[in-house]
């Protein structure tokens, strides 16, 4: 909570003089004399100038539920410790992150599609089968979908926040919140209170990468963040992964834009394994993972199923495509509906 103190001035400090307490018994000329430290800072470090109260900090983490892991801390991840500018703390809701399992962070679009939602999820889930974990950053979209896709299949995902720890954005992921944190664990570098301003989440990106062996893209456009976060899994010596979509799709340019660049396509979890040289069987879970059987469907109903894919269709479309009369499409798509094959998109869309 010093004014200027970043996360490499803060670690070359620790270096030097071994742990904090001792920091701030140096005197000025011994601070300066550290490799990124000014002298406005070591004069802040040696006053004490704080943002805010440190003891006041930690009781309020305390009484909601919240561990402070410092970077000397046996519960600091050891994977995060490899990157060039790791956080000297973490702010941790939720189980510790466990230092046998392999991460594999799963990000794209906000603003995702049907289909990226489901192949998102698809992956989050079948990664959790073979044992393995999930980082993403609890955003709207394709993060969320990884998460709730880890939690079904009763693996442990960590969500990594842009905001303070107390801050749950977007309001919409409340319920999503409570579950990792029962399950998983929700971590963030920022003090509490700190709101969801548009430079933090470039700096959370880095700790998406750094927590994970290898970082899958799922839906982006050219001009993503999710294109930072895989550039962050290069410098950090990560793999990169990307799941292509459909040439028509402007969400899925990035991800066909890191495969000419020499990302690995996948396709589903094993892609992934295949490519970091695991070999995880699949684990004895009863779970979600097996999709449910299709029920019986008459022949107008399998000639409409076979129309539908993943990407969106217009109803108008769906009647052309399978020389239908409107009337008829549109009795059958409300009994497939019910029958929960289809799933009704706003604009007369549908999707299986």
């Amino acid at each position: 909570m010093i004014p200027g103190l970043g996360n490499i001035a803060f670690k070359n400090l620790l270096a030097r003089f071994g742990d904090p307490e001792r920091v701030f018994q140096a005197n000025i000329s011994e601070l300066i004399d550290v490799e990124g430290i000014r002298k406005d800072l070591a004069l802040n470090i040696a006053g004490k100038k704080y943002r805010g109260d440190p003891q006041s900090e930690l009781r309020k983490a305390k009484s909601q539920g919240i561990r402070v892991i410092t970077y000397s801390d046996p519960a600091y991840p050891r994977a995060l410790k490899e990157i060039y500018d790791p956080p000297m703390l973490l702010y941790l809701k939720g189980k510790d992150i466990p230092g046998n399992t392999t991460f594999i962070a799963v990000v794209g679009s906000r603003n995702a599609t049907h289909y990226g939602l489901k192949a998102a999820e698809m992956i989050g889930q079948g990664l959790a089968r073979r044992g393995l974990g999930v980082v993403s950053g609890m955003a709207r979209g394709i993060d969320s979908a990884s998460h709730w896709g880890c939690l079904r299949g009763l693996g442990f995902t960590v969500a990594v926040l842009g905001t303070g720890i107390d801050i749950i954005y977007p309001g919409s992921n409340k319920n999503l919140f409570q579950q990792i944190t029962e399950k998983g664990a929700v971590i963030s570098e920022f003090s509490m209170g700190t709101p969801p301003t548009p430079n933090n989440f470039p700096m959370r990106n880095r700790i998406i990468s750094g927590l994970s062996r290898g970082v899958v893209i799922v839906e982006a456009t050219k001009n993503s963040g999710s294109l930072i976060t895989a550039s962050l899994a290069l410098e950090h010596g990560r793999e990169v992964f990307a799941v292509p979509g459909s040439i028509e799709s402007f969400k899925s340019t990035g991800c066909h834009f890191l495969i000419k660049q020499g990302a690995r396509l996948i396709e589903n979890s094993d892609d992934i394994l295949e490519e970091l040289g695991l070999n995880c069987p699949y684990m004895p879970k009863t779970d979600t993972f097996k999709q449910a059987s299709m029920p019986p469907m008459d022949e107008s109903e399998r000639t409409i199923y076979d129309i539908i894919g993943d990407y969106p269709i217009h109803i108008d479309q769906i009647s052309r495509s399978g020389k239908l009369e409107p009337g008829e499409v549109s009795s059958t798509l409300m009994r497939m509906e019910l029958k929960g094959m289809i799933r009704q998109l706003p604009g007369k869309m549908f999707v299986r």
